[in-house]
């Protein structure tokens, strides 16, 4: 990580002392999170959010990480519940102060954990939202349609296929190197959260496609858009694009998306990256993989988090017993 990770700004927030000396250390906190845990950008401004929140309420109740204790911690969790903050969000504020509180700890800022004991409010279980292979195949019919150029066409068909080919996270896809995708390669290696590698194969219709917009890409010329962005900021990237970031933001390709859903009659909430990302991993259990290397397969630390996918299983083959068995109608 290469910007500095601090709290954000509040142009309202109070501008005590007590609450700059807090602020001070969150920052601290921050940068060791980006530096020794190597976490996620992501992840390090989610922290740095929940903890201005909550040095600005404990600076409105005259506390401070030094003085604040269990109590205390519990009352600013009960007032993220009275303002209605859903159960998710008061986990991961808990979470985001245990982990200050630790740090502190550590640091010798306090020669106590005031978060140690607190109970969280736990995570809802959801089913993750997920499409069927039909509609799969509906939204990769639908993705050489909705654009005019040739090249247009091709980068879209690309980064549908590969999205569904290997389940990468949305930022995973607008980040690859394009170095990564020469030489006509049978797996791709991803770099997920924490820096972390992985290596996915890549089915022959995710191939076809990487072979067909690196043809265009590299074909470009130096006096068209493209050419422009392959010989400019974009050209380390494989989805180069206009911009500091130099390739396609998370947001463009959410937009793009949307106008995939529709060209497939698909409503636009139901089709998100993360929704194809949950339909690869459906439908690799769906046709009998087994949980560990799904597990790898999209760059989860826990199996856990991978088991999930189990319960949409469950939930289809119940639903095909009460629809399906010549019983169901108490026949």
């Amino acid at each position: 990580m290469t910007a500095r990770a601090s709290a954000p700004a509040s142009p309202t927030a109070p501008r005590s002392a007590p609450l700059a000396a807090d602020l001070r250390r969150i920052a601290a906190f921050l940068d060791a999170q980006a530096a020794d845990a190597d976490a996620a950008r992501n992840t390090i401004l989610a922290y740095g959010r929940d903890l201005r929140d909550f040095a600005e309420w404990m600076a409105a109740h005259d506390l401070t990480l030094d003085t604040v204790t269990r109590d205390g911690i519990e009352r600013y969790l009960s007032r993220c519940d009275a303002e209605g903050l859903s159960r998710a969000t008061r986990a991961r504020r808990l979470s985001s102060i245990r982990q200050l509180c630790r740090f502190a700890l550590d640091e010798g800022w306090r020669g106590d954990d005031p978060a140690i004991r607190i109970a969280g409010p736990g995570r809802a279980q959801r089913l993750p939202r997920t499409l069927s292979q039909a509609e799969m195949t509906a939204l990769l019919d639908a993705a050489p349609t909705i654009d005019v150029s040739a090249a247009d066409r091709a980068r879209t068909v690309c980064a549908m296929e590969l999205l569904y080919a290997t389940g990468m996270r949305v930022s995973e896809l607008v980040g690859l190197p394009v170095d990564a995708c020469r030489g006509d390669p049978r797996l791709l290696m991803i770099r997920g959260k924490g820096g972390k590698e992985r290596m996915v194969p890549l089915t022959r219709p995710a191939q076809a496609g990487l072979r067909d917009w690196l043809s265009h890409r590299d074909g470009a010329g130096a006096d068209t858009p493209l050419g422009r962005l392959v010989r400019g900021n974009g050209g380390r990237w494989l989805f180069p694009a206009a911009g500091a970031a130099g390739h396609m933001t998370r947001q463009a390709f959410h937009a793009l998306l949307a106008r995939i859903a529709a060209a497939a009659g698909l409503p636009a909430y139901r089709v998100t990256p993360h929704v194809i990302r949950h339909a690869f991993a459906t439908h690799l259990l769906e046709g009998g993989a087994d949980l560990r290397s799904i597990q790898t397969l999209l760059g989860h630390a826990d199996l856990g988090t991978t088991e999930i996918y189990t319960h949409v299983l469950d939930a289809r083959k119940r639903d095909l017993v009460l629809k399906r068995h010549p019983l169901a109608d108490g026949g």
